[in-house]
């Protein structure tokens, strides 16, 4: 018997240029390793959390994309639809993250529909894994129905959860409502129960040009490689481990693997490819991961940062999934922008959780409270601030009634907080988390001849476009019927509401091979 006849596969293959007819031909070939044959509705979920010129390395590039498309439509098993499905980061129309990144103009050439997730119904996808954080979730409905997911994700570092490979892709697989819920401390636990929603039959990740340090603004490192597997757990275990993480101390990946989605050890996953793991691993030597604490990512800046632990205490002593790694992404976009900012920008003092330290703030300087949770006494300016949580419990958090601003109405309260303010020694931003957008606008208004990134003249008008056309298909959607369904799945002979197949097929050790 074949030793490695039930072991998922990780293939590793030599790729060292953006050519969509040479990925055709490495993609098809893991689809034919792999036994796979696409069939049903297809849909394929690329990572375009943004996009455009000063975002090159953050997505999925459109050639890797169209070389995938194609290889799937080589393989063709009885598709009835061939898709591809984003929503991008919060705030941004996905509309423009598919313009930027060139994904429009390729799908339109290839004649593959597209799926802008936050202008989809949405369908409640219920839970009842031990340990989840809540009992349903939501995910848009071309997720929910699709027979046949494939997840091409970028190879990346990332400052909230160490790297983001195939598994902390499905944070856009939320509208913006439901994926704020939750993006706190527990993120890696919330990226586990997205696990439950769809398991992909096929994986493909972008690591030609890899991007370390950060997610959003990451730096550009060569890789020339393509990973494809079969199962999840296994194919990110693998990724993490070429750049010499250990996946075990990856909350998302531990928590998956004990859930029965993979295995994470070397000696349960089968490698091939014309790329020994050996070589993978020389290829990324240095490979920065983007896990920093936020008092020490400012040092030596104009920002001097304070962090205090998250209200669950018993959980983690620091909110690696929130406010503090936002802020990070926040000055990196700034710097990308104006490469004066920092010049410009005057001294700011930023706490974050129930920081009870001392804050060294003098006079003239603004200190900024960010996020639900801080919590600080002491004098500022001659002042004595008590400043007090408004942590709600996530229990307090219903999905169903979940609500997202857009940037016009972050603009417009993160100005009026500013003003508000006026010659107060200090300024509170609430939220939970507060997000990259809000954390810029901050920034902005308190630096002089700062550049707002929104206000940028190669911006205004794509995004303008892409806003309008946004918000007129989900007022159409509204005027049609709710943008809420429930989970069309069956119940279990125990009751239990039916997950969808293929993580059903996962759970109980039956995936196809």
């Amino acid at each position: 018997m074949d030793p490695n006849a039930h072991k998922p596969k990780v293939i590793l293959r030599h790729c060292d240029a953006y050519d969509p007819e040479r990925i055709r031909a490495i993609v098809r070939e893991g689809l034919d390793e792999l036994g796979l044959r696409p069939s049903g509705r297809a849909l394929v979920k690329p990572n375009l959390v943004a996009a455009g010129p000063l975002f090159e390395h953050a997505h999925t590039r459109p050639e890797f994309a169209e070389g995938v498309l194609l290889a799937l439509r080589d393989r063709d098993g009885g598709m009835s639809e061939l898709a591809v499905g984003e929503r991008c980061g919060i705030t941004i129309p996905s509309r423009m993250a598919f313009a930027d990144s060139g994904f429009e103009p390729m799908l339109e050439r290839l004649g593959v529909k597209r799926y802008y997730f936050e202008e989809e119904p949405q369908v409640e996808i219920p839970l009842t894994h031990e340990g989840r954080l809540r009992d349903y979730l939501f995910t848009p409905e071309p997720v929910a129905k699709a027979d046949f997911f494939v997840n091409i994700p970028k190879f990346k570092a990332h400052p909230w959860t160490t790297v983001t490979f195939s598994m902390k892709n499905y944070i856009g697989i939320q509208d913006d409502r439901h994926r704020l819920i939750d993006h706190d401390h527990r993120l890696n636990e919330k990226v586990a129960d997205l696990q439950h929603v769809i398991q992909p039959r096929f994986i493909a990740i972008d690591a030609i040009i890899a991007g370390e340090g950060r997610m959003l603004t990451p730096k550009p490192f060569r890789l020339n490689l393509i990973v494809m597997g079969n199962n999840q757990a296994a194919f990110d275990a693998v990724c993490a481990r070429i750049i010499g993480v250990d996946p075990h101390e990856v909350e998302h990946l531990e928590l998956a693997s004990k859930r029965g989605f993979g295995p994470l050890d070397l000696e349960h996953i089968e490698l091939s490819g014309d790329v020994t793991f050996d070589e993978a691993r020389a290829r990324a030597k240095g490979f920065q991961v983007g896990l920093v604490r936020v008092e020490k990512y400012f040092e030596g800046s104009q920002i001097t940062a304070y962090a205090g632990p998250p209200p669950e205490a018993e959980h983690a002593d620091y909110c690696w999934g929130g406010c503090p790694g936002a802020m990070e992404e926040a000055i990196e976009i700034l710097r990308l922008f104006d490469q004066a900012v920092d010049a410009k920008m005057p001294r700011i003092h930023i706490v974050f959780g129930d920081y009870q330290g001392a804050i060294d703030a003098k006079p003239g300087e603004k200190v900024v409270f960010i996020g639900d949770c801080a919590k600080w006494q002491g004098n500022l300016g001659g002042e004595l601030v008590q400043l007090r949580s408004q942590y709600r419990d996530r229990s307090e958090k219903d999905p169903h009634h979940a609500k997202s601003d857009d940037i016009y109405a972050k603009m417009v309260s993160v100005t009026a907080k500013l003003a508000l303010s006026g010659g107060k020694p200090y300024i509170r931003l609430d939220g939970c988390p507060v997000s990259v957008a809000e954390q810029v606008l901050t920034l902005v208004g308190l630096t002089p001849g700062a550049k707002n990134p929104y206000f940028d003249p190669e911006q205004v008008i794509g995004y303008n476009k892409a806003y309008l056309r946004w918000r007129a298909h989900t007022l159409a959607q509204r005027l049609r019927g709710q943008p809420y369904q429930r989970a069309g799945h069956a119940e279990r002979g125990d009751g239990a509401p039916e997950l969808h197949k293929d993580t059903a097929k996962y759970l109980e050790g039956d995936a196809e091979e």
